[in-house]
C-alpha cells in the first residue's frame, strides 16, 4: 500500500518535471519553426509561379529578365549588355515589381 502511494506520488512530479520542457519546445515551434515554414511555402509558391518576362533578383545579387525557363534552371537577360545567364531556379529570391524596375 505505502509503496503504491510512493510510486504515485512519485509518477505525478515527473510530469511536472517535463511540463517546462513542452512549455519551451512549444515557444520554439511558435515563435521560429511554423513562420520559417511559412515563409518557405511562400518562396516555393513564387518559384512555381515565375514566367517569361518576370524581372528576378538572385540570391548573388544579380538582377535580370527571365527569358526561358527550363526544369529546375532559368536563362535571364541582364543589362546592361544584354548578357545571357543560366541559372538555378532555386537561387531567385525575389520578382521585381514592374514599377520598382523603373
Amino acid at each position: 500500500m505505502i509503496a503504491a502511494l510512493l510510486w504515485q506520488s512519485s509518477s505525478g512530479s515527473s510530469w511536472a518535471m517535463f511540463l517546462p520542457l513542452i512549455f519551451i519546445f512549444a515557444i520554439f515551434y511558435f515563435l521560429l519553426i511554423m513562420p520559417q515554414q511559412k515563409r518557405q511555402k511562400k518562396w516555393q509558391e513564387m518559384l512555381n509561379t515565375l514566367k517569361t518576362g518576370d524581372r528576378v533578383v538572385t540570391s548573388g545579387g544579380i538582377a535580370g529578365t527571365i527569358i526561358a525557363l527550363r526544369g529546375d534552371s532559368l536563362h535571364l537577360r541582364v543589362p546592361p549588355d544584354n548578357l545571357r545567364l543560366e541559372i538555378a531556379r532555386s537561387a531567385v529570391m525575389q520578382v521585381v515589381a514592374p514599377d520598382e524596375a523603373k
